[in-house]
């Protein structure tokens, strides 16, 4: 389906028609060319969307301290998680007495005993697959409420990169423990961050590193760290698989630590990426860091990220690029080489650059279902509603935190719109908006109550009396929704307001589910 109405070009056809080509310029936005429209679209790609009196406040700040707010994430208050929030004892290894007793029943052929010890491991198993669904609710509750949107946009990012289902390990706290190593690393360093994945217990299981020997290396997590976490196909052979398999065998855990088996790990001569010698796992990390093609590799999927859409960075060099995104990204790079994998400095001078602000760029991505979700409830402040039953649209739309798809992650972008997926996506925003469901309404209809009038807010402190005036309030609400004041859409919510009367909050809602009904307002 056409992601916007031929009457309403999207930005991107509109630069071309008009000649207008994308800059490669990072050089940093100025000022007075730093308004609502800017500080929404960085909002948005930074986090998840802001309300009308957020944009207004970063617009006021200017694009520096703005970005600089985002990216410091440490000067924000946070409540920590509590150190108990989830059970790590759920999926435990046997104890001593239960390895041994188990073992005397099998000798003894004792089935009643067996059947026992079958049964509470089935206990335990279903008991991990409630915990393991009650960390989405946490996890999405705290996308929804953090103070630190940048920090929870880049948690995400990194579980789509280091891919790991949960189906496979079936471990929630090794869930858990990654997600929280995802949230440390945020924006800090990505180079520090490869050498705690390959002592992650959820990656190691994931990736079947627990099972590699000496003699018998397990190929998947070496092969893995090159083509998809760090250097992309076409720069490591088969060859450096295989030694790096080798390198990382003796990785493994315990429970819920890591543990390095020294008469488990190869420590003959091997040779990978050129450099030779009696390589561990951290070697190996090491030579990947000091490849030209890592920080090329990070620098494209983060710009593909916040930025715009690109082929898989895993499939291709940069020669598949427009040759403004190509300088650009190659530029990013050097700043990320340069800065030794600390993440702030290269995303500082991407969210500050003209070439993120520019029209081919601005309202040009397609939301996540997370974004959408997360983005809606924060940008509107709609009620959250029912937590369970929004992790389940995010699976019908297709991003099941803590189940990506494959090793890959998700492939995001178009992929994320198809007629199945859009239905979800506009049921979806009826049910935040109203508290109704594809058949019937929710529990929460009646006690939660969606609020609209506050997003009229900003418009009357600005222009007061403007919030009765039709034109004014579609104007306001366009702006926050899309971004714009798209012709057809104005024209279509004022001939619902048409005869109404005093705009009243049902008014509001009837407004905002035609908008969020709209192809536009997929995009970000």
């Amino acid at each position: 389906m056409p992601m916007q109405p031929a009457a309403n070009k999207p930005a991107l056809a509109r630069a071309v028609e008009n000649g207008d080509r994308l800059t490669a310029s990072l050089t940093p936005i100025k000022r007075a060319a730093f308004g609502a429209a800017q500080a929404r679209h960085l909002l948005w790609r930074a986090g998840f969307g802001g309300t009308p009196q957020q944009i207004e406040l970063l617009a006021s700040w200017g694009p520096e301290r703005a970005v600089d707010y985002l990216l410091n994430i440490d000067k924000v208050e946070e409540e920590p998680t509590s150190a108990d929030l989830f059970d790590k004892n759920i999926m435990r290894p046997q104890t001593d007495e239960e390895r041994k007793a188990q073992q005397a029943a099998a000798r003894a052929q004792d089935e009643d005993s067996l059947a026992k010890i079958r049964l509470m491991r089935q206990q335990r198993e279903q008991q991990d697959r409630r915990q393991i669904s009650e960390m989405q609710k946490w996890w999405l509750r705290k996308m929804i409420q953090t103070a630190r949107p940048l920090q929870e946009k880049m948690t995400l990012f990194f579980h789509g990169h280091f891919a790991t289902n949960y189906r496979t390990i079936e471990n929630s706290y090794h869930m858990y423990l990654q997600n929280e190593l995802f949230r440390k690393h945020s924006v800090g360093n990505v180079g520090n961050l490869l050498f705690q994945i390959i002592r992650d217990p959820a990656m190691i299981a994931y990736l079947d590193n627990n099972d590699s020997r000496k003699g018998k290396a397990n190929e998947n997590l070496a092969r893995e760290l090159m083509e998809l976490f760090s250097l992309g196909i076409g720069n490591y052979t088969e060859k450096d698989i295989k030694e790096g398999a080798r390198a990382l065998t003796g990785y493994t855990f315990n429970d819920d630590e890591f543990t390095f088996q020294k008469n488990n790990h190869d420590a003959n001569a091997k040779t990978i990426l050129g450099k030779t010698g009696g390589l561990d796992g951290d070697d190996f990390v090491t030579v990947i860091l000091q490849q030209p093609a890592c920080p090329r590799f990070f620098a494209r999927k983060l710009y593909a990220y916040f930025v715009a859409e690109l082929p898989p960075a895993e499939r291709t060099d940069d020669n598949d690029l427009d040759p403004a995104q190509r300088t650009v990204i190659r530029s990013l790079a050097q700043t990320l080489a340069s800065n030794r994998y600390e993440l702030k400095p290269m995303l500082r001078r991407m969210f500050l650059s003209e070439h993120f602000y520019h029209p081919r760029i601005m309202g040009e991505q397609i939301k996540s279902p997370v974004q959408l979700v997360v983005g809606a409830i924060r940008s509107l402040n709609t009620p959250a509603r029912d937590l369970g039953l929004l992790n389940d649209a995010l699976d019908l739309m297709g991003q099941n935190i803590m189940y990506p798809p494959s090793v890959k992650g998700w492939d995001g972008g178009r992929s994320w719109i198809n007629t199945s997926t859009v239905f979800v996506r506009q049921n979806m925003m009826a049910y935040l908006l109203t508290g109704k469901k594809p058949q019937g309404y929710d529990a929460t209809a009646d006690t939660l109550k969606f609020d609209a009038m506050p997003l009229l807010d900003e418009l009357r402190r600005s222009n007061p009396g403007a919030e009765t005036d039709p034109g004014a309030v579609v104007d306001a609400l366009l702006r926050l929704t899309l971004g714009g004041t798209p012709t057809h859409a104005r024209e279509t919510l004022l001939g619902y307001l048409k005869g109404r009367g005093t705009i009243s909050n049902e008014h509001l809602v009837g407004l905002l589910l035609l908008i969020t009904a709209m192809p536009e307002y997929q995009l970000c």
